[in-house]
């Protein structure tokens, strides 16, 4: 009989406290979501800023970035979302300050090769075509 009392009296204060506080979900379908400070989400790039040196590739953990070099100034930087850790690692690893963590959701999708996206693409483009 004592456990089950001293049981009530450390439940009802809670129990009180919880009640008084009110709801605590989110409104997500209904409302925009209500982000924490320092939310990491998509990766983002200023291919302005980006020189293709590969150290954001080689520290990735999750190897959720891929560079194709096609030549010294020819290269793509691509990025899988679905690989992501959102560590902010290729973040720190920058040393020409190109990448950051943004706080925008990667969307959901049911084909995954939706998903990758070509971050910076410093290919010359083809010729155009005489006829």
């Amino acid at each position: 009989m004592g456990f089950s009392l001293r049981s009530i009296v450390y439940l009802l204060p809670q129990v009180w406290r919880v009640l008084r506080a009110g709801p605590l979900t989110v409104q997500f379908p209904f409302a925009p979501p209500e982000l924490q400070e320092g939310y990491r989400g998509q990766v983002v790039v200023d291919a302005a800023r980006c020189r293709g040196c590969s150290l954001c590739v080689r520290d990735c953990p999750a190897f959720a970035l891929e560079l194709e070099r096609e030549g010294r100034e020819e290269y793509r930087l691509i990025y899988h979302p679905d690989r992501c850790a959102y560590c902010g690692q290729c973040e720190l690893s920058c040393q020409f300050g190109a990448i950051r963590l943004s706080n925008t959701f990667t969307r959901a999708t049911a084909d995954r090769d939706t998903l990758t996206r070509v971050l910076v693409d410093r290919r010359p483009s083809p010729p155009p075509l005489d006829e």
